[in-house]
């Protein structure tokens, strides 16, 4: 008789609270640590939020910018002197080439640390912030982090792909690509995953896809149009223009797989 072990995969349970005001957080549901990386692209309308449940915030060079010119337009703030003064990062990293010098010299002097990364030009700032965040956060406690990065989607293709490389290369870390639009997040073949959809501020459209590897088996709850043992590439078929239909969605896939869900109109 031939015995066959099938290892049972753990799950990761996904949710995009964080969307949500702080004071609305669900009950049932683990509460996370947040970093928030912004990158040098305009600040997406819901910013706010994501500061407020940051517990660490790292401006990539010319992300300071526009920390300093635009959340005053996003708060309720009357003065935006006092504006500045409240957000302020607590890191700032990268090789400082696009970091104004009044911006560079006025969160300086609030405490912020300058990381000057000038003589490494073999990564990029993104790539940066995550190493920085990856070494100083203990093994035991990333599975409960999640990296909220803003600035990563729009703009030059070959930027947005360079910041998806980067969640392959920190498969080990939750990491979030957001836009006013979108977001993106991977699923890594070497666990099932569920996600909870939040319906007040994300969806229904969505898309499941794999990068840099085929998938010969995926299957999916949750969608209008769900995978069973599908197979995916490009070249072939991939699941885009899809739409959430159920509070929960499942994975299972062979392959590293990406996550794309529309956001809704937050105000």
């Amino acid at each position: 008789m031939l015995w066959r072990t099938v290892r049972c995969m753990d799950v990761i349970m996904h949710s995009s609270s964080f969307l949500l005001p702080k004071r609305h957080q669900p009950v049932n549901k683990p509460v996370k640590n947040y970093a928030l990386v912004v990158l040098n692209q305009q600040l997406p309308r819901f910013m706010p939020r994501l500061w407020d449940h940051a517990n660490l915030r790292i401006c990539a060079d010319g992300g300071a910018n526009h920390i300093f010119d635009e959340m005053y337009q996003m708060t309720n703030d009357e003065d935006k002197k006092s504006t500045r003064n409240k957000y302020v990062p607590e890191i700032i990293e990268g090789d400082m080439d696009s970091i104004r010098p009044e911006v560079k010299l006025f969160y300086s002097s609030q405490g912020s640390k300058i990381s000057d990364k000038t003589h490494n030009q073999e990564t990029t700032d993104l790539h940066k912030c995550i190493s920085r965040i990856h070494h100083r956060t203990p093994d035991h406690e990333k599975p409960n982090l999640c990296v909220l990065v803003t600035g990563a989607l729009g703009g030059r293709f070959d930027h947005e792909a360079a910041n998806i490389n980067v969640l392959y290369l920190f498969s080990d870390m939750r990491i979030v690509l957001l836009s006013d639009d979108c977001l993106i997040r991977l699923l890594p073949r070497t666990h099932h995953h569920e996600l909870y959809i939040e319906s007040s501020v994300e969806g229904p459209h969505c898309g499941l896809f794999p990068v840099g590897a085929p998938s010969t088996s995926t299957t999916t709850t949750g969608l209008k149009w769900n995978l069973s043992e599908s197979k995916m590439r490009f070249g072939s078929m991939i699941s885009t223009s899809n739409i959430v239909q159920s509070e929960k969605v499942t994975v299972e896939s062979d392959a590293d797989l990406l996550w794309t869900i529309s956001l809704r109109n937050l105000t």
